[in-house]
């Protein structure tokens, strides 16, 4: 006899088989709107808008942005008499980063299973929390219906763009898909079964260091780049250490680094047998719950200025420091949000501890609490295994996670 943990798998399966990286939701979604018609929900769409996002502080120029055939879906299911209790919203994303096929054991867009482990790209962020919301909040409709004693409702959202800084969320954050207000939200992304409640926030910045090209057998007739590149790299590295030492957070005080600076790309020269003349890096600066996005880029730019200030050729040459993709500001509420005080108590009741954490990267939850709705982080696997080759999730505790969400949503509606 079939039961909803088969019924949890296969849709995980389904999720999985289509290879939704930015850009390509469309058909994921589509698919994802039937079945929650086949499960009885009622299901909206809204299209990426591009005067929202143009709006938005956190996105680039929206002329940059692919934001065709992108949208976002959700399900609602109501209880009892909807509008005599809360609504809460459990939200994933459908998109998943890239592949590069040689690099994986077996086809990612095909679920495999070894024992207890379910391999697959996008399995772990976060088709399988995406799925387990759909049947938790299923489960909760059922009980609801049997005991007749429930209002309110469940909206299980599937947005797109997260990746790209939470298009199809900043969207919804800013102008409501639905006739109804939101209450609290359950983001599912992968936590280790952390509550997470803080967010760090994110600088893009580009950087531009202009030399002089010169033939690699006279050299001292040019003037490489390379040399101030790392007298820069090394100014910035300083900063971050002590931005470590004196931006201070209670969430963060195990990580070693909580407001790390990493130059993701970078790119000089066009010869080996030039002097490089041409310096561009990009650098992902990270902004603490409590900072803004331009107080921290004041701090990199004074920094860099001293760099500059201290060099003959870099004050006649002066290296470009500009904003790039997206930018956002870090995010946090209280640990005592009803929300959060539900998810940790119906954890505990199925033995898991849900301490309460901060987390280093970014997440949809930020656009919600933007919009004034409490949300809170928590969903099963461990995040250390997203975006690689062979990302994989322990079917064990996607199961967990489903009844978790379940009782953390029911014991809300009924409390809050």
């Amino acid at each position: 006899m079939r039961n909803r943990h088969d019924d949890l798998r296969e849709t995980i399966e389904s999720l999985v088989s289509y290879p939704s990286v930015p850009g390509e939701e469309g058909e994921v979604q589509r698919w994802l709107a039937g079945k929650l018609e086949s499960l009885g929900f009622e299901t909206y769409e809204w299209d990426p808008d591009p005067e929202v996002l143009a709006a938005h502080e956190s996105f680039p120029d929206v002329e940059t942005l692919d934001l065709a055939d992108r949208p976002s879906v959700a399900g609602v299911l109501e209880l009892g008499d909807p509008d005599a209790g809360p609504t809460v919203v459990l939200n994933g994303h459908a998109d998943v980063v890239p592949v590069t096929e040689a690099d994986w054991t077996s086809d990612p867009f095909t679920v495999r299973a070894d024992g207890d482990t379910l391999y697959g790209r996008g399995v772990l962020d976060m088709k399988s929390g995406l799925a387990l919301n759909v049947f938790a909040a299923r489960a909760v409709a059922d009980r609801a219906a049997e005991s007749g004693d429930l209002d309110g409702r469940i909206v299980v959202e599937s947005v797109v763009g997260e990746e790209e800084g939470g298009i199809g969320a900043a969207v919804a954050a800013r102008k409501n898909p639905y006739p109804f207000e939101r209450d609290a939200a359950i983001v599912t992304e992968p936590s280790s079964f952390d509550a997470v409640v803080a967010a760090e926030g994110s600088l893009m910045m580009r950087l531009r260091i202009f030399g002089k090209s010169a033939h690699a057998a006279q050299t001292w007739e040019g003037e490489s780049v390379l040399p101030h590149f790392e007298r820069i790299r090394h100014a910035f590295a300083d900063l971050e250490a002590e931005r470590c030492d004196r931006v201070t957070h209670s969430l963060y005080a195990d990580y070693e680094t909580p407001w790390p600076v990493n130059f993701g790309t970078v790119e000089a020269g066009n010869w080996a047998s030039s002097v490089p003349a041409e310096l561009t890096a990009e650098i992902r600066i990270g902004v603490a719950p409590h900072e803004t996005v331009a107080e921290v880029e004041a701090e990199f730019r004074e920094r860099l200025q001293a760099v500059v200030d201290a060099d003959e050729w870099l004050r006649d040459h002066p290296p470009e420091f500009e904003r790039f993709s997206v930018q956002f500001e870090g995010s946090e509420i209280d640990p005592d949000e009803p929300i959060v005080e539900a998810v940790r108590a119906a954890a505990a009741d199925h033995g898991v501890e849900a301490p309460v954490e901060g987390f280093t990267g970014g997440t949809d939850a930020r656009h919600l609490i933007d919009a004034g709705i409490p949300a809170v982080v928590f969903g099963p696997g461990d995040l250390a295994t997203a975006h690689q080759p062979d990302e994989c999730i322990a079917w064990s505790d996607v199961k967990t996670g489903r009844s978790i969400v379940a009782d953390a949503a029911e014991r809300f509606l009924r409390e809050y």
